[in-house]
């Protein structure tokens, strides 16, 4: 795969991606649930293991289809796509960060630490905060995302780059994934 192009790679990514999503929402002829009306987002991260609290941003999907990454102006910010559902509601919710900058670490610089069994938190606009339990660590290849497991599996997953830097291509050859399982029903955050 090291000699595969890169156009091909995004090509390969974007296609498993869009299958996943097409799959998820059911694609045209097919009989779906109704489309819940979000009456909350997600606004900040709370990693206390790693010391991490990240502001949260809405990330939808670009014009190639694959999902939008937070702006490298912001490294302190991570994104939420924001067609995965809402951290705290059944179903599979998603947030994304950049691990570095060419000057500097990034939000999930650290996520790479986390241990089996650390809390992450997320806080939401309604006042409630969503608590989820890390029950998985993987370090992924980027052409063998694991697209099932992150867009439709149960849980919040944080996803960030790891793995080598390809100098060539000026990006990292995998994905680092954390896989959560939520810790009951959103409670009110603390005054």
């Amino acid at each position: 795969m090291a000699d595969t192009p890169k156009w091909l790679r995004i090509v390969v990514a974007g296609v498993v991606t869009g299958a996943v999503l097409y799959a998820i929402t059911g694609g045209p002829g097919r009989e779906s649930e109704p489309r819940r009306i979000k009456t909350a987002v997600p606004e900040r991260l709370d990693i206390p293991s790693l010391g991490l609290k990240a502001p949260l941003m809405k990330l939808g999907l670009a014009d190639d289809g694959e999902v939008e990454l937070p702006p490298f102006e912001k490294p302190s910010t991570a994104g939420w796509f924001d067609q995965s559902v809402v951290p705290g509601d059944a179903g599979p919710s998603v947030i994304i960060g950049h691990v570095d900058t060419k000057t500097a670490p990034a939000v999930f610089y650290r996520l790479r630490e986390l241990k089996k069994g650390a809390i992450v938190k997320v806080r939401r606009s309604d006042g409630r905060t969503a608590q989820y339990r890390v029950n998985a660590i993987e370090q992924v290849a980027k052409d063998r995302f694991p697209a099932e497991r992150v867009y439709a599996d149960d849980g919040l997953r944080l996803v960030t780059c790891g793995g080598t830097f390809d100098r060539k291509t000026h990006e990292y050859l995998d994905n680092i994934i954390i896989y959560t399982t939520l810790i009951g029903a959103p409670f009110p955050a603390a005054a």
